[in-house]
C-alpha cells in the first residue's frame, strides 16, 4: 500500500515515514501544501495523511481540490484545541481525523480501517460524489438529494450523514458519532446523537418507502439499503 504524507512539522514527517515504513507501507512526504496536492492528485497513493496548517496552502482546501477528482481516503492531523477544524475537516471531504499528539498503535489503525474502507469508494471526476440506492451527498457543493429532491440539512445532520454514508453497511456506535460530530465524550444521561439520528431519519427517510438509515439495537446506527 502506497502512502502519502502532506506535513510541515519535519520531525513528525520523519517519524510518520519510518513509522509506516517500518509497518510494511510505501511512503511518500511533502512538506508543502501546493506540492502535495499535485502528489496526490498524481501519485496514486492508497490514502493521504494531511496536516492542516501547511505552507502555501492549508489541509482543507486540498481536501476540497482533492475532492473533484478522487476519493483516496484522506486522514487529517489537527491540533488538540482545534474542535472546529475537525468538524469542518469531515465537512469538506476527510476520512477521519487523528489528533495530535497521539500514539504509533491509534495512527496505525486508523490507517488500516482507511485502507479497508477505501477500497469500496469511487474514484473519477465525480469522486466527491457519494451515492447509496437513490440518496446522493455532493460533498463539494454540500447538496444532498434523494430520488432527485432537495434535502435541506443543517450543518451537523450533513456532518453526521456524511460520516454514516462513508460507511454504509458499518454500524456505528453512538459514543463514536458523539465524538466525531459533536467532539464530545459519550455521555448515557444525554440523548443529543439520538435526537440528531431522529431530525435526520425525519429528513432522510420518512418521506420515502426505503428506509435507509436503520438502528440496530444495543450497538448505534447503520446507513444501508436492505433491498433483496
Amino acid at each position: 500500500m502506497k502512502i502519502l504524507v502532506i506535513e510541515d512539522e519535519l520531525r513528525l514527517a520523519e517519524y510518520l515515514r519510518k513509522a509506516l515504513t517500518e509497518n510494511s507501507y510505501v511512503v511518500d512526504v511533502s512538506h508543502s501544501g501546493p506540492a502535495g496536492l499535485q502528489l496526490a492528485l498524481n501519485g496514486g497513493y492508497d490514502a493521504v495523511l494531511l496536516d492542516v496548517m501547511l505552507p502555501g496552502m492549508d489541509g482543507f482546501a486540498i481536501v476540497h481540490a482533492l475532492r473533484r477528482q478522487s476519493a483516496v481516503p484522506v486522514l487529517m492531523l489537527t491540533a488538540k484545541d482545534k474542535v472546529e477544524d475537525r468538524v469542518r475537516g469531515l465537512q469538506t471531504g476527510a476520512d477521519d481525523y487523528l489528533v495530535k499528539p497521539f500514539s504509533l498503535s491509534e495512527l496505525l489503525a486508523r490507517v488500516q480501517a482507511l485502507l479497508r474502507r477505501g477500497t469500496r469508494e469511487p474514484r473519477g471526476p465525480d469522486a466527491h460524489i457519494l451515492r447509496l440506492a437513490d440518496l446522493e451527498v455532493d460533498l463539494a457543493r454540500r447538496r444532498v438529494t434523494r430520488g432527485g429532491e432537495r434535502i435541506n440539512l443543517t450543518a451537523k445532520e450533513f456532518t453526521l450523514l456524511s460520516l454514516l454514508l462513508r460507511r454504509h453497511g458499518q454500524v456505528i456506535s453512538r459514543a463514536a458519532l458523539a465524538e466525531k460530530v459533536w467532539d464530545m465524550s459519550f455521555d448515557s444521561n444525554t440523548n443529543v446523537v439520538e435526537v440528531a439520528v431522529r431530525r435526520l431519519r425525519g429528513k432522510l427517510d420518512d418521506p420515502f418507502y426505503e428506509k435507509l438509515l436503520h438502528t440496530v439495537r444495543g450497538m448505534g446506527y447503520v446507513l444501508e439499503s436492505r433491498k433483496s
